[in-house]
């Protein structure tokens, strides 16, 4: 396998030795590897926002790319670490939940299989640092193209993330917020083709709005106005233009986040 691809997704940070060990590692097993960061800014421990990010990058990448995830609170314990193949895409990534939503609407994955086979790992394996000493290392050895049944069995019964799913009432449409981008701009759980009329009015936890554009792109409302629309990813999105809707709403992953519909 000639030129293999793997991405890194972490929370350690850019600035981080971390990550620097990690690609080393990768490196001294397949030198010929091309390596890809996608993020080293997930925030710390926070695997609803990986769980996001992975679903909605990795089904752009080539076909056969190996994606390597390190967002990783419970290591040293019992967690599992998981092999998957979905939709083309190749996962490294710990049982945790990071790959619910990847797993669930990207896939169904073609194989899940365990992480156990030591043969693939460094030999001295830090109980705090399994990104280097055992993610790294087997995607190097995955990026030679070894057998991925070689890395342990099949696996059922992966972790998931218990998530809300919208719901349409007499006049409108209930969800919440799942993901605050760097620009301030909630993006909830509310598919687009589930608002098939324009909205009339808009609810961020306890307080309604009646004041906001319904509009298909940022471009059409002036900086400051409070705008709805549906995001890149197909989802409801709430933003204030060339400003911050997290902050200005106090809003926060879980906050209701719904749509009327009133006469």
């Amino acid at each position: 396998m000639s030129d293999p691809l793997i991405t890194l997704t972490t929370d350690f940070g850019d600035a981080s030795p971390y990550v620097a060990a990690m690609k080393g590692v990768i490196l001294g097993v397949n030198p010929s590897v091309r390596l890809i960061d996608l993020t080293h800014q997930i925030p710390p421990q926070d695997i609803r926002y990986a769980d996001y990010f992975l679903a909605t990058a990795l089904s752009y990448f080539p076909s056969g790319t190996l994606h390597v995830i390190v967002v990783d609170p419970g290591v040293g314990g019992e967690r599992a670490l998981l092999y998957a193949e979905v939709a083309g895409q190749r996962v490294l990534a710990p049982d945790n939940g990071c790959l619910t939503t990847l797993l669930a609407t990207v896939g169904p994955p073609s194989v899940v299989r365990h992480v156990r086979d030591p043969r693939f790992w460094r030999s001295s394996i830090s109980s705090t640092f399994h990104g280097r000493d055992i993610f790294a290392p087997v995607a190097g050895h995955l990026s030679k193209g070894i057998d991925p049944a070689e890395l342990g069995p099949l696996f059922t019964g992966w972790v998931a993330l218990k998530t809300s799913v919208p719901r349409t009432t007499k006049n409108g449409i209930v969800g919440e917020v799942v993901f605050i981008d760097s620009f301030g701009n909630l993006i909830s759980n509310i598919p687009g083709r589930m608002v098939r009329q324009q909205p009339n009015l808009l609810r961020i936890g306890r307080r309604s709005f009646k004041q906001f554009a319904w509009v298909h792109s940022y471009a059409e409302v002036k900086p400051g106005q409070l705008a709805a629309l549906i995001s890149s990813d197909g989802k409801l999105e709430v933003a204030v233009v060339q400003g911050n809707a997290a902050r200005r709403l106090h809003a926060r992953v879980g906050t209701p986040l719904a749509v009327g519909f009133a006469r």
